[in-house]
């Protein structure tokens, strides 16, 4: 009888009301069981055989902390950008091919056990996750506490309770769970007391060669030397394997997550990829106040790779991840060979992004040069696109493709050459966000469409505050933005470290192999480009604004703001620094320690 209880409820919900409502404890999913993977495995398999289509689905569960291991999980083949492409995945609450579900935790907290994807949404419309919490149990990132630094004799640090750590085989510090071992061989370094990452520390060289293990947490590192690593210093121990997101979306239309938390992921906190409309409301990826960490997730908070429509990001808290808080990009093919005149076979390049679709028959095209980043050619739309050397487009690396008109015979003459999607390009709208205690960098855009970056608070984002970038030769992301409007944020002492591109609080840096030979501008264009008004920038260094390859920037009725928190270090000591630019205004700003034009607006030849 106890069985047929799911079912009966089922039965009952089809046919009292339009709206299928479900409770995942009448499929025997408890705090108290130990592990809930299989029973969630088989309720969510359940209730969608049972759905009607068309109707609100909604499913819950009672406030409640949860636990999940790998046993029981849905075991997945995903290609996700940006991430390491070992498959299966194992999957918790998978969502693929739902229409108008919401799910709701009501406050729970999600406890993961293990290397896991939690939550994974595909092929769905109008789907809803809100009101919960994801963490691990055990993290992959290490915390150690520095207990004494012996300089040049080594270090000797302690190892966080929930930590289980041991030297291996080979002598080496290593940490380690039942489903997993870790070799970190990096770190971030925290103060202690405001969990900004210290000062002109960037990413440590940790060696742990022929280290010692004293007691059950506390180890000497004889090969580990920084001086500036003092006493009670607290350091995230990483190492660069980013397996997969807290959030997986992938190929959805209109999905909205609201007030949902991820303390920790092994990659990104949430990655999506050819969706198109994504609403974040009060998404953070942000510390679980009593766990006594100072990291959150191994990557990026959130990461739009090749999206379209509209991506709202908005009241989010974004603290203490390993990278930046958000980047929205699409992704370079490169081409590799010439078919015919209006055919050819173009590659994904980055080890990273390769494994899923790339574009569809009627999408809209530009070639652009490695060498320059300049737009060869005219535009083009795909008459037909398949995989090449591979029987499916999950797991492919290159295309064949087919265009509507003749290619421009230029585009072979020159030595490399990307594709860029132009119809997989989001609108950006990120508002009321807090970006604090990150590594790298805070926000990156690279899309054409749009782009507006509004009351935003950037405390102490390490590195570059706003990053617009572009690259078709290392991480092989587009693309050019037209118009970013960046108002009414407050930064405060960006800048405390150097990391890629951090040329200065914000950074409009494309990367550009022969910025010599460029005759055209990458970024922004006849109508407006960057406008950067109303903002606070409260600052202990000079760099504010730097551009390169730019038509078009306007800074105006601005503040900034001197102190001395930090001594200044920064290699750029101008105030503004423009490199292959034109149609730049500043105007209507207020210095607290003055402002003389000549000398602190830089016009650099290429």
């Amino acid at each position: 009888m106890k069985k047929l209880v799911p079912l009966l409820i089922v039965i009952f919900s089809l046919l009292s009301c339009q709206k299928q409502q479900f409770d995942l404890t009448d499929f025997e999913v408890h705090e108290n069981s130990k592990n809930n993977s299989k029973q969630l495995n088989l309720a969510l398999q359940s209730i969608k055989k049972l759905c009607r289509n068309g109707q609100e689905i909604y499913i819950s569960l009672p406030k409640g902390t949860y636990h999940f291991y790998e046993k029981g999980t849905f075991l997945c083949e995903y290609y996700i950008s940006n991430h390491d492409q070992d498959n299966p995945k194992r999957v918790v609450f998978n969502f693929d091919e739902w229409e108008n579900l919401v799910f709701d935790g009501n406050g729970s907290k999600f406890i993961f056990h293990g290397r896991l994807l939690p939550f994974t949404l595909k092929n769905s419309k109008n789907c809803k996750l809100k009101n919960f919490s994801i963490d691990f149990e055990n993290p992959h990132i290490a915390q150690v506490k520095i207990v004494e630094n012996q300089t040049e004799k080594g270090i000797v640090f302690r190892t966080e309770d929930w930590v289980n750590a041991r030297i291996s085989s080979d002598n080496t510090f290593e940490v380690y769970d039942e489903a997993w071992t870790v070799k970190p061989v990096t770190g971030i370094a925290f103060e202690p007391k405001t969990n900004h990452i210290v000062y002109r520390t960037s990413d440590l060289i940790c060696d742990f060669s022929q280290c010692e293990q004293i007691d059950s947490n506390l180890f000497f590192a004889p090969n580990w030397k920084d001086e500036r690593l003092k006493p009670q210093t607290k350091i995230a121990l990483r190492n660069y394997y980013r397996p997969a997101p807290a959030i997986f979306l992938v190929e959805n239309y209109n999905t909205e997550i609201e007030n949902v938390k991820v303390h920790y992921a092994e990659g990104m906190g949430l990655l999506a990829q050819l969706c198109e409309n994504i609403t974040l409301n009060n998404f953070s990826v942000c510390l679980e106040e009593e766990s006594g960490r100072v990291f959150t997730t191994q990557a990026d908070a959130t990461h739009f790779s090749s999206c379209k429509g509209r991506i709202i990001s908005k009241n989010g808290l974004y603290e203490n991840m390993m990278d930046d808080a958000i980047n929205v990009h699409g992704t370079y093919l490169k081409i590799v060979q010439k078919i015919d005149n209006n055919s050819l076979i173009a590659k994904y390049m980055h080890h990273q992004s390769w494994g899923f679709k790339w574009g569809e028959m009627g999408d809209e095209v530009q070639f652009v040069s490695s060498n320059t980043m300049e737009v060869i050619g005219e535009k083009n739309i795909i008459s037909s696109i398949k995989p090449y050397n591979s029987d499916d487009i999950l797991g492919a690396k290159e295309f064949l493709i087919c265009f509507e008109k003749n290619i421009d015979s230029t585009i072979f003459e020159k030595e490399s050459v990307g594709i860029e999607n132009l119809t997989w390009c989001p609108e950006v709208i990120f508002t009321e966000n807090i970006i604090r205690n990150n590594r790298a960098r805070g926000a990156l855009f690279s899309t054409p469409k749009d782009v507006i970056v509004e009351n935003n608070f950037f405390d102490h984002t390490s590195g570059t505050a706003i990053l617009l970038c572009g690259d078709c030769n290392g991480w092989f992301e587009t693309g050019a933005c037209r118009n970013v409007t960046i108002r009414n944020n407050r930064f405060v002492n960006a800048l405390t470290n150097m990391f890629q591109f951090t040329n200065a609080i914000i950074s409009i840096y494309p990367e550009i192999p022969n910025l010599a030979e460029q005759k055209q501008y990458f970024h922004g264009g006849e109508e407006q480009g960057i406008v950067i008004e109303n903002n606070l920038f409260e600052t202990f260094d000079q760099p504010i604004v730097f551009a390169k390859s730019l038509n078009g920037l306007i800074f105006r009725e601005n503040k900034i703001v001197q102190n001395s928190d930090y001594e200044p270090f920064h290699w750029n000591k101008n105030r503004f620094l423009f490199q292959h630019t034109k149609n730049i205004k500043i105007e209507n700003n207020k210095f607290s320690n003055g402002f003389d034009e000549t000398k602190d607006v830089i016009f650099l030849e290429q």
